[in-house]
């Protein structure tokens, strides 16, 4: 069974936080990398199918790309969870936002000298896809592993249904509503911010800027007094 979380623990706080960077991420993804997504898979299996019909504006190779360095990332995650199970989770979290900040700056690297409007080089493509996929893995596997309720980091349709399901409207008491519209407004603005970055700027800035938000943000999550604590 996993420990319940105390009022006081920051992990929510955290969450939000990286729920931003994942709309930073799906902006980079979508606007910058032709379509795709990185940070949530659902797009990819639907886009997949578009692309397997032969539906003009949609290539196979991208989207299979995301989905097996997302799940490597997630693989390794869930190895990395197992070995610090009983670990304090601020060294848990302190590996996880290490990982994630550092695929992204590399893919920042890779990013100089990219053009978006033309897609070149377009091995340069395929490397920041792979990238970003491996760090989203990587983040999934771990807020799974955590289990705050309703703050997935990257997933609003079970949210976003909860706040209607749950409401009072159908009969329901509206639990963590607070937290959940947060959810929503958190990614909107981040693909709101990522998209702006990606549009005047490239890819770039908004990349180092997801990494160093993860990364602080991280830093100063641990040291909360209940980051000492196992998970």
């Amino acid at each position: 069974m996993p420990i319940a979380k105390p009022a006081s623990s920051p992990l929510p706080w955290l969450l939000l936080l990286l729920s931003v960077t994942t709309g930073l991420v799906d902006a980079i993804s979508v606007l910058g990398l032709g379509k795709v997504f990185t940070a949530n898979m659902t797009g990819n299996i639907v886009f997949l199918g578009f692309a397997a019909s032969g539906a003009p504006g949609f290539k196979v190779a991208p989207y299979v790309v995301a989905i097996a360095f997302f799940m490597i990332g997630a693989l390794v995650a869930g190895r990395v969870g197992k070995h610090h199970a009983e670990s304090p989770l601020r060294r848990w979290l302190i590996v996880a936002a290490s990982v994630e900040a550092i695929l992204l700056w590399i893919a920042a690297g890779v990013a100089v000298g990219f053009d978006v409007t033309a897609q070149s080089p377009g091995s340069s493509v395929y490397i920041i896809i792979a990238l970003t996929g491996l760090a989203m893995g990587f983040r999934n596997a771990t807020i799974r592993q955590m289990k705050v309720p309703d703050l997935t980091t990257t997933v609003l349709t079970l949210t976003i249904t909860g706040l209607a399901a749950d409401s009072s409207l159908a009969g329901g008491t509206n639990p963590n509503w607070a937290r959940r519209i947060g959810s929503v407004a958190a990614i909107c603005l981040g693909a709101a911010i990522g998209a702006y970055l990606v549009t005047h700027g490239g890819l770039v800035l908004p990349l180092i800027l997801a990494g160093a938000l993860i990364f602080v943000g991280t830093l100063a999550c641990t040291l909360h007094p209940a980051a000492s604590r196992p998970l």
